[in-house]
């Protein structure tokens, strides 16, 4: 998606109204200035805490997008972030991508949970919360319990109640997990840049209070419904701790995400509803 050409307070606060701009149509609807890259941003502490941390991150075996800072020091200014441009694009290199998910939690395994973390979903229900709001229905008690405290509508479509439908019976098949959460990434599938034999690239870091193999399991679950994966990719990673568990959280995950978000689409929800049966089998 293209956003709106960055104005000229944000481009001269980055230090680049004497570059011309070129739409990347990706990075979030990024515009490439030269080596650096403005990207508006959805949840301005979010942005800034990925930025602070891809700063300083080292990864083995993956390039980090480093942040650049405005002229006064932010991070963000106006809704938008500049980065370094990494080359490359996404690839279905689903293996890799969990590889890089497993090495990328080692090193953020040490990271503090941020307080936005322990926010719960609120009104005006932007995008941010109905991701908010996805993650704890795969946790709490009552899935969705959250939903009713956040002004957010019902689904009233039909994938959209059946996505609810199937996301309470799958629920009742969770177990206590004993695996501790720790800071990831949350949607690795289609954002990991891949050129050659070069080192894989991520351009952010989208955090939530996860096991690491949650997070893989939500790219196992992205690339078996819409990534065209074989379905040995479920059992290749099967000695990951809890697997069956994580699966079970992530593919709950994901439904909830196409129950709420006014975007989903109904051609999505087959393949979705397809891997779900496919862990209920596991679990």
């Amino acid at each position: 998606m293209t956003s709106v050409e960055p104005p000229d307070h944000v481009r001269a606060t980055f230090g680049l109204q004497s570059v011309t701009p070129v739409s990347l149509g990706d990075w979030d609807g990024g515009w490439l200035f030269d080596d650096v890259v403005l990207s508006p941003v959805a949840d301005h502490a979010r942005a800034a805490w990925s930025a602070r941390v891809r700063e300083t991150l080292a990864v083995d075996g993956v390039r980090l997008a480093r942040p650049v800072r405005a002229t006064d020091g932010r991070y963000v200014v106006s809704g938008w972030r500049a980065d370094y441009y990494l080359d490359g694009v996404p690839e279905p290199r689903h293996d890799e991508v969990v590889s890089v998910s497993l090495r990328l939690h080692e090193a953020t395994a040490a990271l503090e949970r941020p307080r936005f973390l322990v926010q719960p979903p609120v009104a005006p229900w932007l995008d941010v919360d109905v991701f908010v709001a996805a993650d704890r229905a795969a946790w709490e008690a009552i899935p969705l319990r959250s939903l009713r405290g956040a002004g957010a509508p019902p689904p009233t479509s039909p994938d959209g109640v059946h996505s609810m439908e199937l996301l309470g019976q799958l629920a009742t098949l969770r177990r206590p997990v004993r695996t501790p959460a720790q800071l990831v990434h949350g949607d690795l599938f289609g954002t990991v840049l891949f050129n050659g034999l070069s080192a894989p690239g991520l351009t952010d870091i989208t955090p939530y209070w996860r096991p690491a193999a949650w997070a893989a399991g939500v790219i196992v679950v992205d690339a078996l419904s819409w990534g065209g994966a074989d379905d040995g990719l479920l059992d290749r990673w099967g000695e990951l701790p809890e697997w069956p568990q994580m699966l079970l959280r992530a593919v709950i995950f994901r439904l909830a995400v196409h129950a709420l978000h006014p975007r989903s689409s109904a051609a999505a929800f087959p393949g979705l509803a397809r891997t779900a049966d496919m862990v209920r089998l596991l679990v």
